[in-house]
């Protein structure tokens, strides 16, 4: 059911196909972020619109508010948001440990109060787990602990504790029809990820992620704990890397063998009123784009740039309209997600590499400051 077949290499960039009960993934992939059942201002058309293939959703979020049982009881997640393509869930253990201050950690499992109405509530890798298998998604996550990158002492101790807890996770399912993915962990310490991986590869899941990045760690050190995992982690299981999702780190993702990403970056800038360009992010709330006649980027397809001025989505920003934030999300969602294709392509043909520098110049702003420079 969750077979995945490699198509194509180039370097370390992969192209290949992982199957689901909900339809096959091209990768590699761009998820955007559903947190609570719904991609923020984007109906589920919408969001099939921007030829999104992959949907997450948040197990903490949903755990509190609907509950997980009453998602079960709608059909599960798919039915529930009117999703039919697949879906992820994580496994809530980033949110539970955002909550620094208001949980306490132990060997058994997180006691945390909810960020709604500061009720208390628990969660082990068994209740990940079963939260997980009643909201259904295609693709689950093994619970696990994210430190902070640069703890040394801790660090290892949350691995460790994540290797157990993944072990706990496998013993917990009951869905045949649910992939679980182990989570690599271990800072910045290459040792530690070295030996996590390992660890995380040797449980055989159908896929394996990469945790803890992306969370206060410098570019350089995530491209390098990239370097590390990637000749570990087995080549006929795709590999997801959590939380990620700017142009430029899809590009370095990508050329390290990553297949599967997700990020709430795109609905997140859109949401204040920034865009995805080649110059750059454009903040369309400043006054230059009050006569603006282009489109946000003239070489996107996106139904936003293929109808709208900057001008126009200028004006909404400023009047407060929510179909701004609309706008902008189909933008940044289409420019992800295409981009991801395109790279996806030059693999299949063998051109990634050759791209791998326009791509970064391109959406570093560089090809734009010199098209205006006359170069």
């Amino acid at each position: 059911m969750f077979e995945f077949n490699l198509l194509a290499k180039q370097g370390r960039a992969r192209a290949g196909v992982f199957n689901t009960p909900h339809g096959a993934l091209e990768t590699p992939v761009f998820a955007p972020v559903g947190t609570q059942a719904t991609v923020k201002l984007l109906t589920p058309e919408q969001i099939r619109g921007v030829d999104a293939s992959l949907v997450l959703s948040n197990t903490y979020h949903l755990y509190l508010r609907p509950g997980d049982e009453l998602v079960r009881d709608m059909g599960g997640l798919h039915n529930f948001m009117r999703w039919n393509g697949p879906m992820l869930t994580d496994s809530g253990g980033f949110q539970v440990f955002s909550l620094f201050g208001t949980r306490k950690v132990d060997e058994e499992g997180v006691t945390f109060r909810s960020h709604i109405d500061g009720s208390k509530h628990r969660f082990t890798p068994e209740k990940s787990i079963a939260i997980q298998e009643n909201l259904g998604a295609d693709i689950i996550m093994a619970f696990d602990e994210c430190a902070d990158p640069y703890d040394e002492a801790y660090i290892k101790k949350a691995m460790e504790r994540t290797h157990r807890w993944a072990e706990r996770s496998l013993a917990a399912q009951t869905r045949k029809d649910q992939a679980l993915f182990g989570i690599v962990q271990g800072g910045v310490n290459p040792d530690l990820r070295r030996d996590s991986a390992k660890f995380i590869s040797s449980l055989d899941t159908p896929g394996n992620a990469i945790g803890g990045l992306s969370v206060g760690e410098t570019k350089t050190e995530m491209y390098g704990t990239l370097d590390v995992v990637d000749p570990i982690l087995p080549e006929n299981k795709p590999r997801y890397l959590m939380g990620v999702g700017t142009p430029e780190d899809l590009i370095e993702g990508i050329r390290r063998g990553v297949d599967i990403f997700d990020c709430v970056l795109p609905t997140r800038l859109a949401r204040h009123h920034a865009a995805f360009s080649p110059e750059g992010r454009l903040n369309l709330k400043n006054a230059t784009f009050k006569r603006d006649e282009r489109p946000i980027d003239e070489n996107c397809t996106c139904y936003t740039c293929q109808t709208f001025t900057r001008a126009y989505i200028r004006h909404l920003v400023v009047a407060k309209e929510l179909l701004a934030g609309t706008l902008l999300s189909i933008h940044n969602l289409h420019a992800l997600i295409h981009l991801v294709k395109d790279m996806r392509a030059a693999i299949l043909d063998s051109s990634f590499e050759a791209k791998v520098p326009i791509w970064l110049n391109y959406w570093s702003g560089n090809a734009s400051k010199k098209k205006e420079q006359g170069g």
